[in-house]
């Protein structure tokens, strides 16, 4: 881990400073897995590099490499509309919120809480919106039960048990919506007011997967691959460019990410290719809230994940980990 030195002292200085509870930091290229290492404690459980995480909105860019699978066996395309899956979609509207919306965040569709009453699908049909389709950008975690339901209606698979075939050809078996397999608890949730069963039970195609460092990293090592002649069974080059793409441009951020974080959305991905923060903006990945980070960066070849378990952290700053992970290339 010598050449990554300044990213592991960077999680091992925020742990040992009470800023972040735990951390499991890995750095991998296409080859696998570079550097692991964990740090810190759980209410007296010692984090492990192997232990299972909430993954939070991680849990998009796996829904979307699973719309992307359907996309290029031509069971839809970013303009099928939301309505083709759900005719009953789309009351007190005069828009039309297609696949391309529901993946870049630009839908419009009113957002509830991470653990809404009235369950996801009927949070996904209520009335009205907060702005046309396409005009504006703000950040949905239901738009994507909207998403897992076009494949099903269109492709006939289930986003789960899809995500779970093409992550076991990777060697990705720690991935799971069960909370039985013992993922270290967000230690703030309760205090924000998150019910962790309550929220489980949703199996949210946004937020709800659980998983290790390791199956991650494995990710992160095949999507660099990709292009090299091996896609290891996820998708074909051109679909991963075509993720790649701004979705959208200048249109108002509304929150949570403002114009000056230099932010994009792609086909699920977070495209940070004008962040002012970044040594390198070649730059796609997502994160979580409960502080998981899971980002690729194609031209210095290398992915890393950051695993931790609180929600609010004050005095965290993700740039300076993407710097130092950066640096050590």
């Amino acid at each position: 881990m010598t050449a990554y030195a300044a990213a592991f002292d960077w999680a091992r200085r925020h742990v040992g400073a009470g800023r972040l509870p735990t951390a499991v930091l890995g750095v991998a290229t296409a080859d696998g897995v570079a550097a692991l290492d964990a740090f810190g404690a759980t209410d007296g459980r010692t984090a492990r590099t192997d232990d299972p995480y909430w993954l939070f909105s991680i849990t998009k860019v796996l829904t979307g490499l699973t719309a992307a699978r359907a996309v290029e066996r031509g069971f839809l395309t970013t303009g099928t509309p939301l309505s083709a899956a759900l005719p009953e979609f789309g009351a007190g509207r005069d828009d039309v919120v297609r696949l391309g919306h529901l993946v870049s965040h630009t839908s419009g569709i009113p957002e509830p809480g991470l653990d809404p009453a009235e369950g996801l699908r009927a949070a996904l049909l209520t009335p009205g919106r907060d702005f046309a389709a396409g005009t504006a950008s703000r950040y949905s975690t239901v738009a994507f039960d909207g998403i897992a339901e076009l494949v099903r209606a269109t492709a006939g698979w289930e986003w789960d048990a899809d995500i779970a075939a093409w992550a076991a050809t990777l060697g990705a078996h720690g991935l799971t919506l069960d909370p039985a397999a013992d993922p270290h608890p967000v230690v703030d949730a309760a205090r924000l007011g998150l019910d962790m069963r309550g929220f489980a039970r949703h199996r949210n195609p946004g937020a709800g997967f659980i998983g290790t460092a390791g199956d991650l990293l494995a990710l992160g090592a095949a999507l660099l691959r990709i292009g090299r002649g091996e896609t290891d069974g996820i998708v074909q080059p051109a679909t991963l460019a075509m993720m790649r793409r701004p979705l959208t441009g200048d249109i108002p951020r509304l929150e949570p990410y403002p114009a000056e974080r230099g932010q994009d959305w792609g086909f699920t991905w977070n495209l940070r290719t004008r962040a002012p923060g970044l040594i390198d903006r070649d730059v796609y990945g997502h994160g979580g809230w409960a502080g998981t980070e899971f980002w690729v960066h194609p031209s210095a070849g290398v992915a890393y994940v950051l695993l931790t378990n609180q929600a609010e952290r004050p005095g965290v700053d993700l740039d300076e980990l993407d710097n130092a992970v950066i640096t050590g290339v």
